[in-house]
């Protein structure tokens, strides 16, 4: 639209020329010249007009000129305020928001398995796999890991841990576990029976060791620990059996009780925070969760496809259905714009101003004057035509005189 305009600026100039050196012979050339020549003055005051609002027509600085590049401060403060008293006011948005179906569009859009659960399985798989895939692995792997070590370190472990004891033992489920604890012991007294014998070898004097007594005493340690383990295996009402069930009711009780207990179980519950097999186990964690949410991510129809996908029908279906729940989210809806027009409104009209003065002159010129476009050069156009029109009626009406 520049060339055009500019094109035709040139033409009138070349059409004044001409007429004018013909117009001795033709007479009637002269209503052409009237319009070429005032063409050419309506041509350039708007040019001149167009120009000046964006710069220095020819760089030279004349006054009230490059209009917008000087005022851009004024226009960003202007701009911000308009939007301001005209649109971000709660009010206003609240009568809007009073029109908008957002629970019925919301729930058309979950229930349509072809259209709007197939977008939605799209949209927000990519948006899953771009919000993990931009964000800084490291530092959002410390984060949830601090994240974890800090729950953890909040969390009562003694409470619930005597809270199982007793329930087990209220529930008769102890005697599984006290059963599973004479297989471990023995099989481990069987793996390690040599143990016993060298401690008794050690320890017995050298009398013992000539007459071979250590042998016949570690014999007889070993068969009383063997016949111990059977003889509690075998018999339920067996009196270690019942010690053992004694302690473990005490413990479940000093476990929710005993200052002293609970806090050697916290002071144990830190130190194994701090264990590095526990800090490479939530590492280990991190990584898979982080790598699983991609590869989701990159299967759309896995990723929210099965129960969750049938449950967004099931809400669609609600949404359409169930008038007390529409009111209720449109309810939500419209209070939850009003109030973020409430409270952030004054910075987002901060941020419109702030962002205007930021621009350089040249910036805000070519983005103002690209958004209004081809125009501003229909202005040109339009006061070479008109001032055409107005030329040869002037000349028209200089033969009446």
């Amino acid at each position: 639209m520049k060339i055009i305009a500019s094109g035709l600026l040139v033409l009138m100039a070349v059409i004044y020329f001409t007429s004018k050196s013909y117009e001795e012979v033709h007479p009637a050339l002269g209503f052409i010249r009237a319009f070429s020549e005032a063409a050419m003055v309506g041509g350039l005051a708007d040019w001149f007009a167009v120009t000046a609002l964006f710069r220095h027509p020819m760089g030279i600085p004349i006054p009230h000129t490059a209009i917008i590049p000087r005022n851009k401060d004024r226009i960003g403060e202007t701009l911000a305020n308009f939007l301001k008293n005209n649109f971000l006011v709660s009010r206003i948005v609240a009568q809007r928001m009073h029109g908008i179906d957002l629970a019925g569009g919301v729930g058309r859009f979950l229930k349509s398995p072809s259209g709007g659960q197939g977008r939605l399985r799209l949209g927000a798989s990519r948006l899953i796999g771009d919000i993990i895939g931009s964000l800084d692995k490291d530092r959002l792997g410390s984060m949830f890991k601090g994240a974890v070590k800090t729950q953890a370190r909040e969390l009562d472990l003694a409470t619930p841990m005597g809270q199982l004891l007793e329930a087990a033992m209220a529930e008769n489920r102890h005697g599984p576990l006290i059963d599973s604890t004479i297989k471990w012991a023995y099989r481990t007294l069987d793996a390690n029976e040599y143990i016993i014998r060298t401690i008794v070898h050690e320890r017995a004097n050298t009398v013992m060791r000539w007459t071979g007594l250590d042998d016949r005493l570690a014999n007889e340690v070993v068969d009383g620990l063997y016949k111990l383990l059977a003889d509690m295996a075998s018999d339920p009402e067996h009196p270690v059996r019942a010690k053992t069930e004694e302690s473990i009711v005490q413990l479940a009780q000093e476990l929710r009780n005993d200052p002293d207990l609970r806090q050697r179980v916290n002071e144990w519950k830190l130190e194994m925070i701090e264990n590095p097999a526990i800090a490479s186990w939530i590492d280990g964690m991190w990584e898979s969760g982080r790598e699983s949410l991609l590869k989701a991510s990159r299967d759309p129809e896995a990723a929210m496809a099965g129960h969750f996908g049938d449950a967004l029908t099931q809400l669609g279906n609600s949404l359409q259905k169930d008038p007390l729940l529409n009111r209720q989210l449109n309810r939500f809806a419209r209070r939850a714009v009003a109030g973020v027009v409430a409270s952030y409104g004054d910075n987002i009209v901060k941020l419109v101003s702030e962002t205007i003065r930021g621009w350089d002159a040249q910036t805000i010129t070519d983005r103002v004057e690209n958004a209004v476009g081809r125009d501003l050069q229909y202005i040109r156009v339009n006061g070479t035509l008109v001032g055409g029109l107005v030329g040869v009626m002037l000349h028209i009406l200089g033969y009446w005189i």
